[in-house]
This record gives structure tokens, C-alpha cells and sequence, in this order.
């Protein structure tokens, strides 16, 4: 018998560890697994092979997610050692269900011995194998509440019931995992919305700051709700008459914050940054245009979403009309005004700014 090596693992007897091999082995290039043999290839055998052979097919079916059974064949040898080839999987990273997918859950073959993921293999193995968009893919984070989506769904009588999560694509067709448009929807989402107030023009002088968290759904909603807190209004009064101006038209925060939300690149994990000052309003999200698209593309309401499944979800709850129209909106609202809304964009930024229509010093009224 042939020694341990990259690609074959002795074990005398059926242990939990055997999961941790056959994780290893088809998050990897594959191997194959002997049962019965001991670690210096001496064959030591199975006391009763009928039975740990169904133990060890029911457990490998129990313990590992996604399924993996589809790559693994068993051979028995002689009645005394079981024979498991492990191919490489096509739905990694394979790992432990007791686990979930981290580096405690997550194992992959290093010369003899199969050793823990770390986060970066783990993200890698989730690209490669999904070969999909961000929202798309399996989530990291699959211990997932939506306190706050189910009420934003009730709020617009949308069903939002556990059969609805493959159609909306918050679960993985192949593995039933939730994936990252999930992870965004829900209680546990990682990626903020940073509000900061500043004292002077230059915005280096904080007067406020605030982060919010939670689903997409709660941070939009907070930080609109803390946005018409600055959102500022002028009264003058053309004889007995009291008009009011408000710093900032109601309708272009929302559509400015939508796009920021909506269309932002949840890739990397920096914050949506909204910087307030007496003069403007910035609305800073990661990610610049998608390939083929111009400022004037945009500008003229030509849409390509950097997140699909995300978008139609909040046009299926009327948050936005449709694809390409909020810039639009947000322009025609300055029509009257001498100072315009501006892009900033780079590669890996959009920047929208919005002026302070009382700071406007020609503003047509």
C-alpha cells in the first residue's frame, strides 16, 4: 500500500474527522480516502463493513453542504476497507453544516494533511465557483433574519414568504444557500450608510455624524429620515403672503439616496458616505459607471443596474419607477435653479452632488 500524500488520506477506523478529509479533497483537486487502513498503510480493518458503510454514507450526505455525495464513489475491498474517491467539487467551498462556511467549517488539502481556510480562500472559492455578480453569489454569513425586509414588504403588500427567497434570488438555485442579495436585505447586512454634517464649506469641521446599519431597506430609511432633519426651510413673504424654500427638493434626496443603494458596488466594503454642508450635499457610493456608460448616458436616462436582482426588488416594491429614470428626475427637479447638480466619476467611485437651493445666489423663483 502506497504512503499519505496530497491526494490520499489513511484513516483505521470511521471518525467525525473523515469530514474534514472529504471537504478537503473536493475543495481542492480531489483524493481518495481509505477506511480501515492505518497511517503507516498497514491494513487493520473493519470490524463490521456493512455497518460502518452506512454510517460513513450517511454522514458524509448529513454533515456536508452543499451536497456532495454527486462527486464520491465507494469501493469495497476485500471486506475489509472502504475505498471513498472524492472528485473535485463544482459548488465550493464544501463545508461542515454544524460549521457553517468560515475557516472552522472550511478545509482544504496542504500536502498530507488537510488544514482550516482562511477567509480569503473561502471568498476566492466562492468567486471562482459562482463565476457570477456579487449579489449572486453565496453568502459568507448564512445565519440570516429580515425582521426589517418583511415589514418593508408588508408595508407594500408584497408577498414575502420563505417559498418567494428563489425567485426574489436571496437562495442559490444549486445549494439552497443564501446568497449575498440576501445578506443586504437582512438584519445582519454589513455595509453602512455614513452620514456627516459639517460646519465650514471645506468639510473638515464636523458638527454631526451619523452610521447606519441594519438591512438596506432600514438604512435607507434612516438615514432619509436624518437627511430632512439638515434639509433646511426659508420662509419669505411677498406681501401677506408666507413662501416657503426648502434647501433641498424632498424628491431629489430620495432619488439621489435610491441610486446610491441601489446601484453601488457591495463588492468592497467601504460605506455609502453622505457629506452635508451649507452649500451641498454629497452622496459618495463605491463603484463608477458600469462598462459602455457615460455621464450623458445616464444623464439621458440609460440604465445598465450593477445590481439586477436588487433593483427589480425595489422596483417590485415601487421605491423606484423604473430602470434609468431617478438622475432624470433628480435633474428636471433643478430646472428652475441657476446652479446644477454635479457628477463626479471615477473608476471606482460616484459622486453626486447636490447644491443647496437656498445657497444658490441666482436662483429663479
Amino acid at each position: 500500500m502506497k504512503n499519505e500524500s496530497e491526494n490520499v488520506e489513511f484513516k483505521s477506523k470511521l471518525t467525525d474527522d473523515i469530514y474534514k478529509e472529504i471537504i478537503a479533497f473536493a475543495n481542492t483537486d480531489g483524493g481518495v480516502v481509505y477506511v480501515g487502513i492505518d497511517d503507516q498503510g498497514n491494513i487493520c480493518g473493519l470490524d463490521d463493513i456493512d455497518e460502518t458503510y452506512t454510517k460513513l454514507t450517511n454522514g458524509i450526505r448529513d454533515a456536508i453542504h452543499p451536497d456532495v455525495t454527486m462527486f464520491i464513489r465507494y469501493f469495497l475491498q476485500n471486506r475489509e476497507v472502504i475505498k471513498i474517491e472524492v472528485g473535485e467539487g463544482s459548488y465550493k467551498p464544501y463545508y461542515l453544516k454544524s460549521k457553517g462556511i468560515k475557516p472552522s467549517g472550511v478545509y482544504v488539502r496542504q500536502g498530507t494533511s488537510s488544514v482550516q481556510a482562511s477567509w480569503d480562500m473561502i471568498r476566492r472559492m466562492i468567486r471562482d465557483s459562482d463565476r457570477e455578480s456579487y449579489e449572486t453569489q453565496r453568502s459568507m454569513e448564512q445565519e440570516l433574519t429580515f425582521e426589517s425586509a418583511k415589514r418593508m414588504f408588508d408595508k407594500y403588500h408584497v408577498d414575502f414568504s420563505e417559498i418567494k427567497y428563489r425567485a426574489l434570488g436571496l437562495k442559490d438555485e444549486h445549494t439552497d444557500e443564501y446568497t449575498n442579495l440576501a445578506l443586504l436585505l437582512s438584519d445582519q447586512c454589513k455595509h453602512t450608510v455614513k452620514v456627516a454634517v459639517f460646519s465650514d464649506l471645506d468639510n473638515s469641521i464636523f458638527r454631526d455624524a451619523k452610521e447606519f446599519k441594519g438591512s438596506v431597506f432600514e438604512q435607507m430609511e434612516q438615514a432619509f429620515a436624518y437627511l430632512q432633519l439638515c434639509n433646511k426651510t426659508l420662509f419669505r413673504f411677498s406681501g401677506l403672503e408666507r413662501i416657503e424654500h426648502i434647501d433641498y427638493p424632498e424628491d431629489a434626496l430620495r432619488e439621489a439616496l435610491l441610486n446610491a443603494v441601489v446601484h453601488r458596488d457591495y463588492g468592497f466594503s467601504g460605506s455609502i458616505i453622505i457629506n452635508v454642508n451649507e452649500t451641498k450635499m454629497e452622496f459618495i457610493s463605491i463603484g463608477g459607471l458600469m462598462p459602455g456608460l457615460t455621464q450623458t448616458d445616464i444623464c439621458n436616462g440609460i440604465s445598465q443596474p450593477r445590481n439586477p436582482k436588487l433593483a427589480e426588488i425595489f422596483h417590485r416594491l415601487k421605491l423606484i419607477e423604473s430602470y434609468g429614470t431617478g438622475i432624470q428626475k433628480i435633474l428636471r427637479l433643478y430646472s428652475h435653479c441657476d446652479k446644477q447638480p454635479e457628477f463626479v466619476i471615477t473608476d471606482n467611485t460616484f459622486k453626486l452632488i447636490l447644491p443647496n437651493q437656498n445657497a444658490c445666489q441666482n436662483q429663479s423663483i
